[in-house]
């Protein structure tokens, strides 16, 4: 039986997933806990990521050498960057870059040494059934988060986007950066923490990955408006929702 991976950035996402789990158990390697069991009938290693590159690496190393996963699923929250991708949007990867890489003038900037590219892919099929299934639970999303939240966030009609997802060791959070990251890479659709590192370990071992992203804010000057009430309210359930539609689907 293949074992799925599922990861959160935050403490808030990975509660709602592991209130999915009927019988995890705790495992600590590498100072990190990883829980195992079962959803829907998949086995499941769920794990918090780490926050930042080295981190995120370095979870994705040993879940993939350690527990022997076969896929694994990101969920988080990022800043948008892109016109149009809003608060309480989602941004399904299809592409992932290292923004602060540059080893440039030995390698173009953005270029990881060694690889001869900048960009590694998301896996096509499974980041397909994670789209298919963030559009679904954006559809009912009134239902799950009632009119109050929705309100409360400005959440009118949320889509999920499709594209570059961008990484760095830094938290974009001022208008100038975030400006200057879109100049720089005018497809990236959002920006993160750790999506990047991730996909260059998948894409070293092998191994399909997908990650959604939620739009927290929009990695500017106004990046700080009521993050913990939001992860609490919006993303968390975002996460809860999206991890359980997709296993759902045989």
């Amino acid at each position: 039986m293949t074992t799925i991976a599922i990861v959160s950035a935050l403490h808030e996402e990975l509660a709602a997933v592991l209130a999915l789990m009927p019988d995890e158990q705790q495992q600590v390697v590498g100072g990190r806990t990883f829980w195992r069991g079962h959803l829907h009938g998949h086995d499941v290693v769920a794990v918090l990521s780490g926050i930042g590159k080295v981190a995120a690496a370095t979870t994705a190393a040993v879940l993939i050498e350690r527990f022997g996963v076969q896929r694994i699923v990101f969920t988080g929250v990022a800043g948008g960057l892109a016109p149009g991708v809003n608060v309480g949007d989602v941004v399904v990867a299809r592409r992932f870059l290292q923004h602060d890489m540059d080893a440039s003038p030995i390698f173009p900037r953005h270029e990881v040494p060694g690889y001869g590219r900048s960009r590694f892919n998301a896996d096509a099929d499974l980041s397909a059934r994670l789209a298919l299934a963030s559009e679904q639970v954006l559809r009912d999303l009134p239902a799950r988060l009632g009119a109050g939240v929705m309100q409360a966030f400005g959440l009118e009609a949320p889509r999920c986007h499709h594209g570059l997802l961008i990484s760095g060791d830094r938290f974009v959070s001022s208008t100038a950066e975030s400006l200057a990251l879109r100049e720089a890479l005018p497809d990236a659709l959002a920006v993160e923490m750790e999506g990047a590192a991730f996909a260059q370990v998948c894409h070293d071992f092998g191994v399909p990955l997908a990650v959604v992203r939620t739009i927290s804010d929009r990695a500017d000057d106004a990046a700080h408006v009521d993050f913990p009430r939001f992860l609490r309210e919006v993303a968390s359930r975002y996460s809860g929702a999206v991890i359980e539609t997709l296993l759902r689907e045989k």
